[in-house]
């Protein structure tokens, strides 16, 4: 058989390779990404889920990426109103850290240089009559207010997954790869398919390094020149504790070390904090959460909470590996967060781009950069498409989410005003496609806790790659931290049965037969 051949080829399904996929795709490039797990399995779920211009950055004069970043929350916030949303953040101020008047003119600066358009600006706030204040040390009595947005991160991967695929693009999960070997007109990929237990092999005609943290430890298995450039590993914590405030907003503190701190409200019954910023030289999936980490946020958000908060007040955690261009500063927290290309062409030979750095906010405009980058490699393509486009699911307005949500419970009428709210904050108008079977409590399937059913879990192994209960409970919905042990061990039964029966549109079968396959 042929070995298909691509336009382009990209190493890595973080939220950087699905973006540029779907890009790609749809400027009419042939597109082939592998991952070497799951989607989103890495850096790409484990950040601190939000959309922001990055405050702290205008103290390092990033103004470029800040200005960027700013103009891609409101891009976001359109494009994909069901897994982006505002959110408030209470600055309280600190009499021993920045002035006041400092962190005015910051929030000033935050709320123009980006032309902020549907975000409320920064306002004062008076923590001793605001309800914000009431769970605060009584030495924090002002205070400021700003916005910004929240994200269901790994969510925003897969959408640009399902939309790369339905352009043409070609997605491969655990398809780890063993090399890459360039010649004059092609690079010649071999992967394994882990599903199957065989390798496999396609050609491209430019090939992307988008494997974030994996980046120079995938180096040794392609084809390159002499380069100087190296990512930094710098390990990003996050605990996760029982709900501490009953409002919607969320709070943001500084630290003596310059560094800050998050507290936002998570999944209606609990409070993420975080995050750490520790340098990391094991392998990143090896990446866990130490007691030091533990400590330090927890002593972080004491320092300000009124009620301290203990180690024994955590109920969940998880870790995440940024992969940071290493521009040689001594302080993790002062490592540019902009994101790098090299570009290596290695003596007139088809090229490979490498991408260091960079931030979920600004992964569409990556996207763009890296494409330009490549344009005088490839054939000739459309204009960039994507700042007016939708992800799929998000063709409604921000301000009609509660209207649709309402619409979509009175489709089916099943669906009690909590569950339908979680389907459609995941998937937007896609839940009127996956409900559209539903037609009686039988139809809902197998209940596995909480309001996860055999119909949601169909459609995510049908339509978003998934294929054990992690996927399901940790990067598709957020439920992994309300099932418990037997519970996810019927979900994880029920998926192997499905995959054993061979169902159509299962995993084990749907792999092997995307748009544009040409094996």
């Amino acid at each position: 058989m042929t070995t298909p051949v691509y336009d382009i080829a990209i190493i890595g399904g973080g939220i950087n390779g699905c973006g540029i996929a779907r890009d790609a795709a749809g400027r009419g490039l042939s597109v082939f990404l592998c991952e070497r797990d799951d989607l989103a399995s890495g850096t790409s779920s484990a950040s601190t889920k939000l959309i922001h211009g990055g405050l702290r950055y205008l103290e390092y004069y990033e103004f470029r990426l800040v200005r960027e970043a700013l103009r891609e929350r409101e891009i976001l916030l359109t494009n994909a109103p069901h897994i982006v949303w505002p959110l408030r953040f209470i600055l309280p101020h600190h009499r021993g850290l920045r002035p006041a008047w400092l962190i005015r003119l910051g929030l000033l600066l935050y709320d123009h240089l980006g032309g902020r358009r549907l975000l409320p600006g920064t306002s004062s706030v008076n923590l001793q009559t605001d309800i914000a204040g009431r769970l605060l040390k009584k030495e924090y009595r002002r205070g400021f207010e700003y916005s910004d947005c929240w994200v269901m991160d790994s969510r925003l991967v897969i959408l640009n997954a399902m939309d790369a695929r339905r352009l043409g693009a070609v997605i491969r999960t655990r398809s780890p790869l063993v090399s890459a070997v360039r010649s004059k007109d092609f690079w010649t990929l071999t992967m394994v398919d882990l599903v199957r237990n065989r390798e496999y092999q396609v050609r491209a005609r430019a090939l992307v390094n988008a494997s974030g943290p994996w980046l120079d430890q995938l180096m040794e298995h392609i084809t390159h020149g002499a380069t100087r450039e190296h990512i930094r590993m710098v390990q990003g914590s996050h605990i996760i504790v029982k709900k501490l405030f009953d409002h919607s907003r969320a709070y943001i503190f500084q630290n003596s070390d310059g560094r800050i701190i998050f507290a936002i409200p998570y999944e209606h019954h609990f409070t993420l904090i975080g995050t750490t910023e520790v340098d990391f030289s094991k392998s990143p999936e090896t990446a866990a959460i130490s007691d030091k980490e533990i400590g330090y946020l927890c002593g972080a958000i004491s320092e300000y909470f009124a009620r301290p908060i203990t180690a024994n007040d955590v109920v969940s955690s998880f870790s995440g590996v940024r992969p940071l261009f290493d521009d040689g500063k001594s302080d993790a927290k002062a490592a540019t967060r902009d994101y790098v290309l090299k570009l290596d062409t290695l003596r007139d030979k088809v090229p490979l781009l490498s991408i260091y750095g960079g931030k979920i906010t600004t992964y569409r405009k990556l996207a763009e950069s890296v494409l330009a980058r490549l344009a005088p490699y490839l054939p000739p393509m459309k204009r960039e498409w994507t700042t007016h486009s939708p992800l799929p699911g998000g063709d409604f307005r921000p301000g009609e989410f509660t209207r649709k949500t309402e619409e979509l419970q009175h489709l089916c009428p099943l669906l009690d005003q909590q569950h339908a709210h979680r389907l459609f904050r995941a998937y937007g108008t896609l839940s009127r496609e996956m409900i559209d079977a539903v037609r009686g409590t039988d139809s809902l399937g197998v209940h596995f806790g909480h309001n996860l059913y055999s119909f949601e879990v169909d459609y995510l192994i049908e339509r978003e790659w998934a294929m054990t209960a992690d996927d399901i409970l940790w990067r598709r919905t957020r439920l992994g931290l309300f099932l418990n042990q037997r519970q996810v061990a019927d979900l994880e039964s029920y998926i192997r049965t499905r995959q054993a029966d061979g169902q159509p549109g299962t995993q084990k079968n749907f792999i092997f037969f995307d748009k544009g396959e040409g094996q």
